[in-house]
């Protein structure tokens, strides 16, 4: 009997720019957890370059190094677990 398998789930940030401050906390704190030199420009992430875009990518970094579990997704209510991929050109969630 094969073994069941799980979609992939992707970690993206859901809410607008209002709160500014809530978007940067989320964005260093995954930048002190994981590698996130993709974000670097010139990198395959950095484009399109802003704030909502990088908080993105960051947290779905911390989100799989740290095994996608629901509680690595918190970020202040900020993180939608998404099934359809978000990666984009040579930008690669997951």
């Amino acid at each position: 009997m094969a073994k069941a398998t799980h979609p992939s789930l992707f970690l993206i940030y859901f809410i607008s720019a209002n709160n500014v401050s809530a978007v940067l906390g989320s964005l260093t704190l995954a930048n002190q957890q994981v590698d996130c030199r993709v974000l670097q420009k010139g990198c395959s992430c950095f484009v399109p370059d802003n704030l909502i875009n990088h908080a993105s990518v960051a947290m779905d970094l911390y989100y799989q190094s740290k095994g996608r579990n629901h509680w690595n997704c918190y970020f202040g209510n900020s993180g939608l677990v998404v099934l359809t991929d978000p990666s984009y050109g040579s930008c690669i969630y997951g």
